[in-house]
């Protein structure tokens, strides 16, 4: 709810912008100035608008895959702790309830603390030392027959598998488009906008609704990128859903 109102707030507010700049360009260059140079500004505007239009979709493409990357890798991983919890079952007694105990910890821990500290760009510690004491455990278990065997290498795997998750997914916390290119992206946008001014529209409401609807897109793009944008700390999260469902599983499976 609030990403739709700051998204409201932030096209209302480039609209009345966008306004204020047309009625100062109006008075700075004359109608007949702008209409005896169209044809060049157009084909400038257009030159622009290409290059400009290249820049803005390949960061929308790349802040899409990486919200999309930022979602797989999280159920990725609580699918891990989970299949450890479940591969636990074939364990000794005692085996089993320390690493069934250790996986809803470290789930619990993600969920709890983990997430609304990865929403604040940190990481938590605790996390981090329930998913090493869980793999130390896992490490620890003491094969006697080929059955043993068979289910230490499986849990092995997915104890690699869950390094690699949380791993991933501690780096695409701080993952996002640099600065520099937020600049290029708002400075252009700003310069799109300000060559419309000077297109020679004979109807000057034509002119103001064109100018209008093209922030509009403008903006609405820019702050779909923005949300988009760290997937876990952004105005558009990445949630523990993942965590959580696999959590509750956990907690009833068996009984326990």
């Amino acid at each position: 709810m609030e990403t739709v109102f700051w998204g409201f707030l932030i096209v209302g507010l480039s609209a009345v912008l966008a306004f204020a700049g047309f009625l100062v360009a109006r008075r700075l260059v004359s109608f007949d100035l702008r209409e005896a140079h169209n044809s060049n500004t157009a084909v400038m505007f257009g030159a622009l608008y290409v290059l400009y239009g290249l820049i803005v979709g390949f960061s929308a493409y790349f802040v899409s895959y990486q919200y999309d990357t930022a979602q797989k890798t999280a159920q990725g991983e609580a699918a891990s702790v989970e299949e450890i919890h479940r591969l636990a079952e074939g364990f000794p007694e005692t085996k089993r309830r320390e690493v069934q105990d250790l996986a809803e910890s470290y789930a619990r821990l993600v969920v709890d603390e983990g997430w609304p500290m990865m929403r604040e760009g940190r990481i938590s510690a605790r996390a981090g030392a329930a998913a090493d004491e869980l793999r130390r455990s896992v490490l620890a278990f003491e094969s006697r027959t080929e059955r043993d065997d068979a289910l230490y290498s499986q849990a092995l795997t997915l104890v690699a598998d869950l390094d690699e998750g949380r791993a991933l997914r501690l780096l695409e916390v701080r993952e996002g488009i640099p600065s520099l290119l937020w600049v290029v992206l708002i400075v252009g946008g700003v310069v799109t906008v300000g060559f419309t001014y000077l297109l020679g529209v004979q109807t000057e409401r034509l002119h103001v609704v064109m100018i209008l609807a093209y922030t509009l897109v403008l903006v609405l793009i820019l702050y779909a990128i923005r949300a988009l944008d760290y997937p876990f700390d952004g105005l558009a999260q990445v949630g523990p859903d993942a965590f959580e469902a696999a959590l509750s599983r956990m907690e009833s499976y068996g009984g326990r």
